[in-house]
């Protein structure tokens, strides 16, 4: 018997299951709901409250609505969205993540406390939590998406360093030292991390290790979907990254003992279960 187990630490966050809880509420009201972007990187949930009734729109279309509901989604919102919503009448239900708001208004106060010196941004630059961030100080921060980066900075001006907060610790730390070591004293590392995403890394290493295959389940877009997966498979070769129950391959599970089932932040519980059914079924073909 062949033992399939879900990862006790995965499903969402709470920054995303708040965004989905508030959906969920103003869908069940019979509210006429849009969402600024993709409530959350994961098609499968996208398309579970687009069933429902929630539109997905992009921001040139937000641009053009008025008089409408729009959610905003955990990632946090750049200023402009706000001002948008004011001069169009439309009513927003703000799912921004606590941590992402309060790590917006540090990066605003900084600035503002001194803006001569640099803001600097580890992250992927066209993420919208970065869009968010940057936009709190007018789109001037600096955005360094790995060591490559590093040359878009002035190491003889003092700097400041945060972390998108969905990013990798180890990979953080290993560029911030980098940073630290060029800026000879004038840089100053912040701890911007969310724990619900950096706190899994060794959970999940350990997690990985437990079964002979591992099936991680993300979208494409996640930006720590594809952070987590790596932590998987850098401990366990048979790790296996797919965004639907329908990607799963027979074959992954021949001559083995035990299947352990994973996921991002930001991967429904039932995807996760719904894996667990499939799998069984295909054991039993």
């Amino acid at each position: 018997m062949i033992k399939i187990e879900i990862d006790n630490h995965s499903g969402f966050c709470f920054g995303v299951e708040a965004a989905i809880k508030k959906a969920e509420e103003e869908l069940a009201k019979g509210t006429d709901l849009y969402c600024l972007g993709q409530i959350v990187h994961n098609d499968m949930e996208v398309k579970r409250l687009e069933n429902m009734g929630m539109k997905t729109i992009d921001y040139e279309t937000y641009k053009k609505i008025k008089n409408v509901n729009v959610l905003l989604r955990a990632h946090g919102e750049a200023p402009e969205t706000y001002q948008i919503a004011k001069k169009n009448n439309i009513r927003l239900i703000d799912a921004t993540c606590p941590i992402v708001t309060k790590f917006q208004q540090r990066i605003k106060k900084a600035y503002d406390e001194e803006p001569e010196r640099q803001i600097v941004i580890y992250g992927q630059e066209k993420h919208p939590e970065i869009i968010g961030l940057s936009g709190q100080i007018a789109f001037k921060a600096i955005v360094i998406e790995d060591e490559n980066d590093l040359n878009k900075i002035d190491f003889d001006k003092p700097l400041k360093l945060y972390s998108q907060t969905t990013k990798s610790a180890l990979k953080y730390q290993k560029v911030a030292d980098k940073i630290d070591a060029k800026a000879n004293g004038k840089a100053e590392i912040s701890k911007t991390l969310c724990r619900a995403v950096s706190g899994r890394e060794p959970d999940l290493e350990i997690f990985a290790q437990k079964y002979d295959v591992i099936i991680f389940l993300s979208g494409k877009n996640s930006s720590n979907g594809k952070m987590l997966f790596n932590v998987c498979l850098q401990k366990n070769p048979n790790s296996y990254f797919i965004t639907s129950v329908d990607e799963l391959k027979k074959e992954w599970f021949e001559n083995i003992h035990s299947v352990g089932i994973t996921g991002a932040t930001s991967t429904p519980k039932w995807l996760m279960e719904k894996a667990q059914e499939k799998i069984s079924a295909i054991l039993t073909e």
